[in-house]
């Protein structure tokens, strides 16, 4: 009988998170709401996803690990960016991370409207494939 995935409550998760160093692929899977599937699928995707393997090849996801995934499927699940845009967001959210609040508004700006015209464009193609079909 296949498992039910259920919602944890945001304190369990944090609590869990806070007592338990380290992850399996099903732990994980079950914290967000996922297939370990789509997990895998995601680290083929994502390259800034690499999970560490036990000696018995396992995947052991640790703190990092989880705060990527939830930031990928939020990308994905709730703010509706294909697979491309949500590798352009966080390539562009790193960059920001990596020039930290000296980096100019000029350059920051310039960067989210490109973005904004990367989303209108995917946006576009949506609706013409919708059109078409």
């Amino acid at each position: 009988m296949p498992e039910k995935l259920c919602k944890p409550h945001t304190a369990n998760v944090a609590e869990l998170l806070a007592r338990k160093p380290f992850f399996k692929i099903g732990e994980v899977a079950r914290l967000l709401g996922v297939k370990p599937h789509v997990l895998r699928y995601w680290e083929t995707e994502f390259p800034s996803l690499r999970p560490k393997k036990n000696p018995s090849g396992q995947r052991i996801y640790a703190r990092a690990d989880i705060d990527a995934l939830v930031e990928i499927k939020n990308l994905l699940y709730n703010e509706r960016y294909t697979i491309s845009g949500a590798k352009r967001m966080l390539a562009q959210q790193e960059k920001e991370d990596s020039f930290g609040p000296s980096m100019p508004r000029d350059k920051t700006l310039a960067g989210e409207l490109g973005l904004l015209r990367d989303r209108i464009h995917e946006l576009l193609m949506f609706l013409q494939h919708g059109q078409e079909g």
